[in-house]
């Protein structure tokens, strides 16, 4: 139980990257990079006992560099998509990096997945902790603002991954972090998810354009493949012909969660029949992101594991993409000396 720390690599200036690998009592760990935050690993029994690794990743640092697709890492300063790259805030237009097409993914050219964080052990032998610390400076991907943002992955007593996000700027600034863990439930290199049963608890969701950018809509998942309130596969979905499910290739939509924002409540749950792996999420973050993998480019992981399109989905939290263009949408400005505060979890189970 509680850190072990060992080094994982170096990056081309020799500053040295950790792996820090928190573990308790039900034989579960979770390994975590000081470079972009990353989960490297999530170890965690099935329904008999069996430990296998259910998170995307790759064996070493200089994959991550080279290879990258975002397993694990800390998104920011602004998760998903922004239109045209580009927002205005209290009349100025900043222009963004065209990342993806014409618009902004996950932060731009150099987002928190691409940096180096500092890194301090804390919580307790029962309850392992790692919190990550990152100065964003003011025009870092033309952003506006000294961004102070602190992350703080726990492991607890209960099998969950609980990530804490803070924010502070000194000017006024965006701000949407989530985390793109890549999950497979049956392992990380058993194939595909089509067959992993999917819940989300909400009644609507943004449509989007061929781009993958929320239009403004709101609309009701009633009578659609977007309907996951009661459990679905994967492929139930990805095989019908919604014109929506045409727009992602596949599910890459926010759907708007039926949450308060107060304290962590239930917004979604992945099944996995063969393993019996239950992963439950909860969060304080209006909208998740359910991305099932479509785009996944084939790429040897952990172990020589061969990872492609569908091995493994994501379920980001966060404001809703596009939020800047949106002002119906739950607001990503952060305002000044304000804080932005917000938590997920991850809990693991067998059913």
């Amino acid at each position: 139980m509680g850190i072990e720390k060992s080094l994982f690599g170096k990056m081309p200036d020799g500053t040295e990257i950790y792996l820090y690998r928190l573990s308790n009592k039900n034989n579960m760990s979770v390994g975590i990079i000081n470079y972009g935050g990353i989960i490297v690993s999530i170890d965690v029994p099935d329904r008999n006992g069996h430990v296998d690794d259910v998170n995307l990743g790759y064996d070493n640092l200089e994959q991550y560099l080279k290879l990258g697709q975002y397993f694990g890492a800390i998104i920011g300063r602004h998760g998903n998509r922004i239109e045209n790259a580009e927002f205005e805030l209290n009349g100025v237009t900043y222009h963004l990096a065209k990342n993806d097409g014409r618009n902004h993914l996950h932060g731009g050219n150099r987002g928190f997945d691409k940096v180096v964080w500092q890194a301090e052990p804390v919580g307790s032998e029962d309850e392992p902790a790692l919190q990550l610390a990152y100065l964003s400076p003011d025009g870092e991907e033309n952003y506006p603002g000294n961004l102070d943002v602190k992350v703080t992955y726990t492991l607890t007593e209960d099998n969950s991954i609980r990530i804490d996000y803070f924010a502070v700027s000194d000017k006024d600034t965006v701000v949407n972090l989530t985390n793109h863990a890549y999950f497979n439930l049956s392992g990380h290199g058993s194939g595909d998810i089509l067959d992993h049963l999917i819940m989300i608890n909400a009644d609507r969701f943004t449509a989007i354009n061929n781009e993958c950018i929320p239009t403004g809509e709101i609309r009701d998942v009633a009578d659609t493949p977007m309907d996951l309130r009661t459990p679905k596969t994967v492929r139930e979905g990805v095989e019908s012909d919604y014109e929506q499910i045409a727009c992602g290739n596949g599910y890459d939509h926010n759907w708007v969660l039926n949450v308060s924002g107060k304290n962590p409540e239930k917004a979604a749950e992945l099944y996995d029949p063969k393993s019996g792996r239950l992963m439950e999420v909860y969060t304080t973050n209006p909208g998740i992101q359910f991305y099932s993998g479509n785009s996944i480019t084939r790429t040897t992981g952990k172990g020589g594991a061969v990872y492609d399109k569908r091995s493994a989905l994501c379920l980001e939290t966060q404001y809703f993409p596009n939020g800047t263009k949106h002002r119906h949408f739950p607001s990503p400005f952060l305002k000044t000396g304000e804080e932005y505060r917000h938590t997920t979890i991850y809990k693991f189970s067998v059913r």
